[in-house]
């Protein structure tokens, strides 16, 4: 077998194997094995540089675009996993909050919760912005600004 064909093939298992992982870290191999293959069908008879090829390409693409692509794809949302997250964060009245009506809805960051207001609140109109301040359950404690 020549040693074209064991490169090229190596390159499409990494790439094979990138499909199934997360971590786009054998991308960068495959890549190198790909240049490999470039480098055997100019330089057939010498392994060595196919060899110095593959390496030194792989670690380079590694070491300058890995953190250049976690940059890209990272999370960039500050959100916390928990229902917690809403706890100091801003709403805005959608369903009145009453004495006749003890529960309403607020609107927390583009999400609808029931709320429930504490004891020094008389009511929430529609509207009105709130602090909330904690979870009871399901519902939100809210409170005016």
């Amino acid at each position: 077998m020549q040693m074209w064909t064991i490169w090229l093939i190596a390159s499409g298992v990494f790439f094979l194997g990138e499909i199934f992982t997360i971590s786009f870290l054998l991308f960068w191999p495959g890549v190198g094995a790909f240049l490999a293959f470039l480098t055997s069908l100019i330089l057939p008879d010498n392994l060595v540089a196919q060899i110095i090829v593959f390496a030194v390409s792989t670690v380079l693409m590694i070491m300058f675009t890995k953190p250049l692509v976690n940059r890209i794809f990272k999370n960039k949302s500050d959100s916390t996993m928990n229902n917690n997250a809403v706890i100091g964060k801003k709403g805005i009245v959608v369903k009145a909050i009453t004495a006749d009506n003890p529960i309403g809805q607020v609107k927390v960051n583009g999400e609808l919760w029931s709320a429930i207001k504490d004891e020094n609140t008389k009511h929430l109109n529609v509207g009105d912005s709130v602090i909330i301040e904690k979870i009871d359950g399901v519902k939100l404690l809210v409170k005016k600004p």
